[in-house]
């Protein structure tokens, strides 16, 4: 009979050689019957116990546990999933991908040799062929969710232990993203990298930035960087508030990508038309009008902001959202969850569907209740992205200016020019800035142009201010809303306590000038959302509410330095975190040609004071103002 001799292999495996200098690699069973029961026969080769010819080599009877662990990496600044054989000892872990592929089931460790768990290799190979992995090492997204939802306990997911902001491991450094215009904060770069990881697997995510934080611009980061690798259109579904205010982004940030809104009367009925562009913006109300249109074209990216709107799994919007044929799904919002879990579900299952399985199952696992949340969270956290203004406090400037341009409906556009005809009709050439107030009170709401009573959301403007303090309300903060019409503060008043049910009051000319810091103190001791409506001219100096953190200017002021006076209410000395100003105004209107001119004066001189009665308009620029027309 052959003999053969011990000796180790690459310092981790014991193999033995032949006297004809054959190799052979034995289990953990033939070492260890050779070392603890004198077996020393191993496959016709007569040996000696390991230890008698390895004396420096010390041998385990009790065997290890491995495990196949998931973690997440960053490679060049792009994320990656690495799969791992790992076991432990004595706290400390060691890899066994050597082993793992050469299907040695033990291992040598600082001089010791283990026995690994009978079985075990066997089983982690044959969960990997059943998971369509073909190998130790990076793995696809793909790959980890089949992984995951095995629900092995050998599976050691980090993934899912990731934080939501996922600001461990992933670069914030600059890169060039292709066709891409704007510049973006460090975390944005953070967001985009995200996002491309999620769209070259082909899956789907939940971006749920808080508010603020440019979701918008991470979005058309990633549309433009794969335009040029595509003939695939993409789609965003928006309210229909936010339409135009996405087609002036894409404009700012990528502005070679051909874009279309696709809404109102003229919109196009053929497909092939909306299939030549590189981006259609459309209303959630127009999917379910043309179901059929959106149903004729594979679609690369489909974003859905606002996304809470297809929280109720059950609506007819959600429904026909989720059957449009896409490569990748992108849910933004800033609140995620409004009410209930069921909404996570609802936005999770368009994003990717089947990841918190079906919907019965997932109700009946997840109660609505504090600790189902807790539980769900690390479940939730591969597909989703939330970074909170806290989170990101050092790469954000003290004040982020949002403008909210608002495009009217087919209807309030033809009101709005029926309003602008009289006024042409009236004042001709010798047009003043009077010739323009029924103009601004209409953009204010038609309500002050009007005795009419009605629901005061049936206004596009008004809408997209209940939509941005729908998210404020959720998230426990404070806004200040500037308005200089008086009738509108009431309007304001009125609707915002009942509709939010919340602490609602009011400073202007109205109010004893003794009585406005009361006011002021009582709204900042509020504990939890609250919204003081204040007139610039009479509330918009001299008074310190730094409670709160969102300035909404609902409609614009002639003069920018009594804007500016305004927002520095809450933006200002004492203010611990950075406050969002938003400035609403409908677009191809009067307001947009105050915006203007407001904005270049801007530029000129951020220190020169415009007259506060709008003496700076010439005639010209009142002209021009009236010729603004959102009627095409």
């Amino acid at each position: 009979m052959q003999k053969g001799s011990w000796f180790m292999v690459h310092n981790n495996m014991l193999g033995i050689n032949s006297s004809k200098n054959d190799f052979i690699l034995p289990t953990a069973k033939e070492v260890f019957l050779a070392q603890f029961k004198n077996q020393l026969k191993v496959r016709g080769l007569l040996v000696k116990k390991p230890s008698d010819e390895l004396k420096e080599l010390n041998f385990s009877r009790f065997p290890l546990k491995i495990n196949l662990r998931i973690k997440p990496i960053s490679q060049k600044g792009n994320i990656s999933l690495l799969l791992e054989v790992i076991c432990k000892v004595n706290s400390i872990e060691y890899n066994l991908k050597e082993n793992f592929e050469k299907d040695c089931d033990h291992i040598i460790i600082n001089q010791t040799w283990y026995p690994i768990v009978q079985g075990s290799m066997t089983e982690i190979r044959s969960l990997l062929e059943k998971s369509g992995v073909s190998r130790i090492g990076n793995i696809s997204f793909q790959q980890y969710l089949t992984l995951r939802r095995t629900q092995e306990p050998i599976i050691q997911d980090e993934v899912s232990k990731l934080t939501l902001n996922k600001g461990s491991i992933i670069d914030n450094n600059k890169i060039n993203i292709p066709l891409f215009k704007g510049t973006l904060y460090p975390y944005q770069f953070q967001g985009y990298r995200w996002l491309r990881m999620i769209s070259k697997e082909s899956v789907g995510c939940i971006l749920a930035d808080e508010m603020g934080l440019g979701k918008t611009a991470q979005v058309i980061a990633l549309v433009a960087s794969e335009t040029l690798n595509t003939i695939k259109p993409s789609l965003v579904v928006a309210p229909v508030t936010l339409l135009e205010n996405w087609r002036r982004e894409v404009k700012k940030f990528a502005p070679s990508l051909n874009t279309i809104i696709h809404q109102g009367n003229n919109r196009t009925g053929f497909y092939k038309h909306l299939r030549n562009h590189h981006l259609v913006i459309t209303s959630y109300e127009t999917v379910l009008r043309d179901f059929s249109l959106f149903l004729m074209l594979d679609w690369n990216i489909v974003i859905v902001d606002e996304a809470q709107a297809i929280k109720n799994p059950h609506a007819k919007r959600t429904k026909a959202i989720k059957q449009i044929r896409r490569r990748t799904s992108i849910a933004v919002t800033g609140t995620p969850v409004e009410n209930h879990l069921l909404d996570l579900w609802s936005l999770a299952d368009f994003a990717f569907p089947g990841f918190l399985g079906d919907l019965h199952t997932f109700q009946s696992t997840y109660q609505n209740e504090v600790i189902s949340a807790e539980s769900l969270e690390p479940i939730i956290s591969p597909i989703l992205l939330r970074r909170e203004v806290k989170d990101v406090a050092d790469d954000l400037p003290e004040r982020i200016d949002i403008p909210q341009m608002v495009g009217l409906t087919d209807s309030e556009s033809q009101d709005y020019e029926t309003i602008r005809q009289q006024a042409k009709e009236e004042y001709g050439r010798s047009a003043s800035l009077v010739s323009l107030i029924r103009l601004r009170m209409y953009c204010t709401h038609p309500l002050l142009c009007t005795s009419e009573r009605q629901d005061p959301a049936q206004f596009s403007k008004y809408l997209r201010l209940v939509e941005i303090l729908e998210e404020i309300v959720v998230n426990n903060e404070k806004a200040i809303i500037f308005t200089s019409f008086t009738r509108m503060a009431d309007i304001l008043l009125n609707d915002l306590s009942q509709r939010f049910e919340i602490p609602c009051d009011f400073i202007d000319g109205r109010v004893d000038v003794e009585k406005r810091q009361d006011i002021i103190d009582k709204f900042s001791s509020v504990k939890g959302p609250a919204l003081l409506i204040l007139n610039p001219r009479a509330a918009g100096a001299g008074l310190n509410i730094t409670a709160a953190n969102h300035v909404i200017h609902y409609n614009l002021e002639w003069n920018p330095a009594i804007e500016d006076q305004a927002s520095a209410r809450a933006y200002r000395k004492g203010q611990k975190r950075p406050v969002n100003i938003y400035r609403l105004f409908c677009s191809n209107t009067v307001e947009e040609a105050i915006d203007s001119k407001l904005q270049k004066k801007r530029e000129l001189s951020e220190s020169v004071v415009i007259g506060t009665d709008g003496s700076s308009f010439d005639n010209s620029d009142i002209l021009e103002a009236l010729s603004k027309t959102p009627v095409s």
